[in-house]
Formats: C-alpha cells, sequence, structure tokens
C-alpha cells in the first residue's frame, strides 16, 4: 500500500524556527516515514490514537488514516519533549484537537 506523508502548517512552522542542521535531520526522518523508518511509538492513554516520531529532543505527532486505498501519515504537531506531550493532552482536554489537525 502506497503512504504518503502530510505535514500540518503547525508542524512546518516549527521546523521553519529550527537550525540548519536540525531542521535537516528532522526533515529526513519525516520522509523516512513511509518506508517505517525512524523511532516511532503509538502514544498511550488518551493520546493513543496517535503517534509520535522521536528525532533527538523533538517529537512530532501523527495520525495514521486511510484514504483511497492509500495510507495518509497526517503530522500535525510538534514540539520539544518537555513540553509537546503536556501540551498536547491540554489541547485534547480543550477539544481544540480539531482545529490543530486541519
Amino acid at each position: 500500500m502506497k503512504t504518503r506523508v502530510v505535514i500540518r502548517p503547525p508542524v512546518r512552522d516549527f521546523i521553519a524556527a529550527l537550525a540548519p542542521v536540525p531542521r535537516r535531520k528532522l526533515w529526513a526522518a519525516i520522509k523516512s516515514l513511509p518506508d517505517g523508518k525512524g523511532d516511532v511509538i503509538q502514544l498511550e492513554g488518551g493520546l493513543a490514537p496517535f503517534f509520535r516520531l522521536r528525532v533527538d529532543k523533538v517529537r512530532v505527532v501523527f495520525e495514521e488514516k486511510s484514504a483511497g486505498g492509500e495510507r495518509v501519515l497526517v503530522c500535525f504537531f510538534a514540539d520539544y519533549r518537555a513540553t509537546v506531550y503536556k501540551t498536547l493532552s491540554q489541547i485534547v482536554a480543550s477539544n481544540l484537537l480539531g482545529e490543530l489537525r486541519g
């Protein structure tokens, strides 16, 4: 099955704000997601429907969807490890996730 990666604006903005070396490393990791590469795990608890990609101190949160026989990985949130899960949990609790996911 073909896999496509969709990057939402909050993730693009976060990546654009990084220094060149971490930015290149993060883009390379995201581009390798369709090949099943990278440090990926499914999240737990209230965040269980989502997965995270770890690249050094950065986490990219994504969800897996299916559309027209195609697997789609939607990257919708990225931040540093110290804040990503707390912030995402607050977004989920506030029912604002729909706005973030596009």
